[in-house]
């Protein structure tokens, strides 16, 4: 019995050794992010501990994370130097995992001894090869460092850029693996407290992205949401198809009689162009992984855009004047929506701490599909998008799909990019509930509507709705965006020319066309102080901004609503200018008069030239209340100026049919002349086409 015993016992060990000696050694190697700085229990919950959960009994994950450990020797605290490196060494790992470079990006380290970054990364690699020649090694790009670091702006942010050049070079050097720990983080900041250290949820993400690293397995084949059947793609344009998929698998797609094909990388993306569609038949689009296959049918080549912004753009169909007739004869197969809802809207109201919860995980648009339109679902689609597309579909023949995602009072910052944002105006990302770059209202809104609570997040975040509402369009072919937004900026005209510059920049790197168009809306005529302001600043944004062109709407607006109810007259302007700047309408007047220059005429008066000038007039009495004062044979809202601040009301006349000569007794030196430049005005100044010139102020020039 004794001898059987022994016998049983010598099995189990021997077992147990073989188990051991199966088990993978994964070493994750890196600084505080990788040691877990900040977790209540890093032993559980650091990133390094969650993987070993998630690989199972099979590995042996082991933490050789330091805080503060630079990658550079001569750095402040070289990783080389401490007792970890030499832990990790010991343990010979199967696998290493390796993140460094975050604190490399301190002053004492990156000025002095940047050049040395390629050469110390190889050394640590060469190190790992030794002790196992076999080793795998996966290297990471580096985890967001976010604006509110107190050194963001004085170096760690450009220096941090540089050492992600280095790594992803540094991996075509040595031959390793590169994953990403930028991206899983990039849009979920708020899962760093601290602006550096991922919190438990944080930690989660890159043991995930370590796990699909290691494992290859990322659940499968997957598209974007916007590929289904029945979608419009633009015409005559290669289309980027992309998704997600195990590693290493070969995707085939097949259209058009052709078939495509690529391999998933190792961090599960996949990329195939496929060739320009041309108008005609619908296409059938079957793409497969060799496990799973999807068709998708009735897809159309047509002109294919997208309408964003914030309430006005917003604004259904169903709810503006004469909106149930459009309604009813919103009939087309030709003409398809792809309308992106938000889960809550951002009414006055706390919401359920279900809403906040997806909310919080960046899961703000409802899932939706592509549909011909009908009057089932018109009454709920934007109205000036509506209008817009019916207005190309009438002209064009061909057709249209429009993407909608505008967002009730929406900020412009919300829909940048958070890198463009870090670069171009950190600021408006630090503490953005309560500095002065968002709009009072809107942070006062967010707190409503997320309980107040300090670490939630909220459409109305900087670059929230990118992230939501436009990176998972990424590369999409567009004919170009129609937008309606910047009542959410109105407080500060200076801000928003920067920004509304910067997201033209972001969308146009996002969608990789540079020479994006982009409409947009003027804003309308309201009782509110800046409006004029904000007004002009637009206008001259269209002129600083290639490819961008203002539709006016102050003709259109009401004193007491911010929604003004007549939004086909806006859709239709949207539509003309499209098809006279991107479709070549070019005997198509596609805007009212717009001021082109300011002359003396020697007399005490100023003449005034234009574009888009012929058949210059006084607009028929058509303002929102139908009241034009009794007015309506006169150019009304003129003013002229020697010192710019102190405006007396001008006489205005049209000369020559084209010009306007403008005057006031009591000056007789004009330097400055301005327009519309009341909150909710009555200007009337049209061309031959009834489309109304723009708010302006302008200096006299000689």
């Amino acid at each position: 019995m004794r001898r059987l015993l022994t016998f049983a016992l010598l099995l189990t060990v021997m077992a147990m050794t073989v188990t051991a000696q199966r088990r993978q050694r994964v070493a994750c190697i890196g600084n505080s992010i990788t040691y877990g700085y900040l977790l209540e229990n890093p032993a559980r919950d650091s990133y390094p501990s969650q993987l070993q959960r998630m690989l199972g009994d099979d590995y042996e994950v082991g933490n050789f994370g330091h805080s503060g450990a630079t990658l550079l020797r001569r750095g402040h605290r070289p990783y080389n130097d401490l007792p970890e490196f030499r832990q990790a060494l010991d343990f010979r790992p199967d696998i290493a995992v390796i993140h460094l470079g975050v604190n490399d990006t301190d002053p004492r380290d990156w000025p002095e001894f940047g050049d040395d970054f390629v050469g110390d990364y190889l050394s640590i690699i060469d190190s790992l090869r030794k002790v196992n020649p076999d080793v795998r090694i996966l290297i990471a790009r580096l985890t967001p460092l976010g604006a509110k670091h107190f050194r963001f702006k004085s170096g760690t942010r450009d220096w941090r850029l540089l050492i992600q050049d280095r790594i992803e070079s540094i991996a075509a050097i040595a031959g390793c693996e590169l994953i990403d720990f930028d991206r899983p983080l990039r849009d979920r900041q708020n899962l760093m407290p601290d602006g550096i250290h991922p919190d438990v949820n944080g930690a989660t993400l890159l043991a995930e992205t370590v796990y699909g690293g290691l494992t290859g397995d990322y659940g499968g084949l997957q598209l974007p949401e916007y590929v289904q059947s029945g979608m419009i793609v633009q015409r005559d344009k290669p289309f980027p198809l992309r998704g997600r998929a195990n590693a290493g698998s070969k995707i085939t797609a097949k259209i058009g009689g052709r078939s495509f094909s690529t391999v998933t990388d190792n961090r599960g993306d996949w990329l195939l162009t496929l060739p320009p569609m041309k108008v005609g038949a619908p296409y059938t689009l079957t793409v497969t992984d060799g496990h799973r296959k999807f068709r998708f049918d009735d897809i159309l080549a047509g002109e294919l855009w997208l309408a964003s912004g914030q309430s006005n753009m917003e604004f259904t169909l169903g709810q503006e004047v004469g909106g149930q007739e459009a309604v009813a004869g919103a009939s087309d197969p030709l003409l398809r929506i792809y309308d992106m809802k938000p889960i809550a809207r951002t009414d006055d109201v706390e919401w359920p701490d279900s809403i906040r919860s997806l909310i919080d995980q960046n899961r703000h648009f409802r899932p939706t599909r592509w549909q011909p339109v009908s009057p089932e679902n018109a009454s709920g689609f934007s109205a000036i998008a509506y209008h817009f597309a019916r207005t190309l579909r009438d002209s064009l023949q061909v057709p249209v799909g429009v993407i909608s995602n505008a967002v009730g009072g929406s900020t412009c910052e919300s829909w940048v990019d958070i890198n463009t944002l870090e670069r171009e105006m950190p600021e408006d990302l630090v503490d953005w509930l309560n500095n002065d770059y968002v709009q009072k209202w809107c942070q006062g809104r967010a707190r409503k509507n997320s309980g107040d609570r300090k670490d939630a997040r909220h459409p109305y975040e900087p670059s929230y709705l990118f992230a939501n509402g436009i990176r998972q369009l990424e590369g999409l072919p567009l004919a170009g965006v129609i937008w309606y937004q910047g009542e959410s900026n109105a407080h500060n005209v200076e801000i928003y020319e920067r920004l509304f510059t910067d997201l033209t920049d972001s969308w146009r790197r996002h969608f990789n066309n540079p020479e994006l168009p982009f409409y947009f809306a003027q804003l309308s005529s309201l009782n509110r102080p800046s409006w004029p302001t904000f007004r002009d600043a637009q206008r001259r944004l269209a002129d600083s901004i290639d490819f961008a062109y203002m539709t006016v709407t102050s003709d259109r607006g009401d004193s007491l609503d911010v929604h003004p109810r007549d939004k086909r007259p806006i859709g239709e302007r949207m539509g003309r200018q499209a098809l006279h700047f991107s479709y070549g309408y070019g005997k198509l007047l596609p805007a009212g008069p717009t001021i082109r220059s300011a002359r003396p005429a020697g007399d005490g008066s100023v003449v005034l030239t234009f574009d888009y000038a012929d058949g210059l007039r006084p607009a028929e009495c058509n303002f929102a209340k139908g009241h034009c004062s009794g007015h309506c044979d006169s150019l009304l809202t003129f003013e002229i100026a020697e010192y710019d601040g102190y405006y007396l009301p001008a006489k205005a006349e049209i000369i020559d049919g084209n010009r306007i000569k403008v005057s006031n007794k009591e000056i007789r030196n004009p330097r400055f002349v301005r327009y519309g430049w009341q909150p909710f005005t009555r200007a009337n100044l049209v061309n031959s086409a009834g489309l109304p010139a723009s708010t302006f102020k302008i200096a006299v020039t000689h």
